[in-house]
């Protein structure tokens, strides 16, 4: 890949209360899909990378889970996760909801940051239907609270001053070499993109049986030769007595979660997606190093 400009790569993690917009902010900056929005708070258990570029920059952008008190294994590697992702990052992006500001929510994260290295950047969302004057009011309180050294006024919906604040992260990151080829920037996400969205069925269909104690495990994804998309991934679950309760009776139930999927994929994609899917009982995989850091999670001991 030939560039005249110096190549930089950085991680920028991107926190926040649950449902402030960060998935759809990383969707914004990507330029397509790749963090799954959904209104369950605590949805996005994976690292989800999304990968932004801008010019001869590469943006690593870490989706963390909003951070909540853990209670097991799984639990801690998801609030580690949300704070190891900071700890990484070359820039810490705090995305405020000003209309549904969440205090009891903010308040810790405002605490954690001010004591962090990091460089930190306030971005308030949803300018589109904000206030000005109490949007301003907040800018300066937050500011007060943690050292900022940027403030933007986005709307993560409209994609208004995206654009800006997009330019401004790039301007932050470190010289380095790209961590992802360019042809790879889509499948890397679009791979990880593909495991989300199965899981998000299968918690859908099947969250009052199956708590979380599910993971989806991407296995291949491949482009065939009509353009279409071939995906295979594994759902492995903790107990064989899980097996049946995910396939359904004759395999309705897995053929219903495979089927949405696909069809949510495909749109996405906007090609024609195959994807298929099989269960495997993983007594301890909750204990299991590889599958967590196959689903985008560190292992915390």
């Amino acid at each position: 890949m030939t560039m005249d400009k110096t190549t930089r790569c950085g991680v920028v993690a991107v926190i926040g209360a649950p449902n402030a917009g960060k998935s759809t902010l990383v969707n914004q900056l990507v330029g397509q899909k790749v963090a799954i929005t959904s209104p369950k708070a605590q949805t996005t258990r994976a690292r989800m990378l999304g990968i932004a570029l801008e010019g001869p920059v590469q943006m690593i952008l870490v989706d963390t889970p909003g951070i909540f008190a853990p209670k097991r294994k799984l639990d801690r590697a998801m609030v580690s996760a949300a704070w190891e992702g900071a700890e990484a990052a070359d820039a810490v992006l705090l995305l405020v909801d000003p209309v549904k500001q969440r205090r009891h929510e903010l308040e810790p994260l405002l605490e954690a940051l001010s004591n962090r290295p990091e460089r930190k950047i306030l971005v308030l969302n949803k300018v589109d239907v904000a206030k000005k004057e109490p949007l301003l009011a907040l800018a300066q309180e937050l500011s007060g609270k943690v050292e900022f050294s940027d403030v933007f006024f986005i709307s993560a919906l409209t994609g208004d001053g995206v654009a800006e604040m997009k330019t401004a992260l790039a301007g932050l990151m470190p010289e380095g070499p790209w961590h992802y080829p360019e042809d790879q920037v889509s499948d890397a996400s679009e791979r990880l993109l593909a495991a989300e969205v199965t899981r998000e069925q299968l918690y859908r269909q099947l969250h009052e049986e199956l708590p979380y104690d599910s993971a989806v495990r991407p296995e291949s994804y491949q482009h065939r030769p009509d353009g279409s998309v071939e995906i295979h991934q594994q759902i492995v679950v903790g107990r064989e007595t899980q097996r049946p309760i995910v396939l359904g009776k004759g395999g309705s139930r897995i053929k219903a979660i495979g089927e949405a999927a696909r069809k949510e994929l495909s749109e996405m994609l906007g090609v024609k997606v195959h994807l298929f899917l099989h269960v495997k009982v993983s007594e301890n995989w909750a204990e299991d190093r590889e599958i967590f850091e196959e689903i985008g999670l560190d292992w915390v001991r």
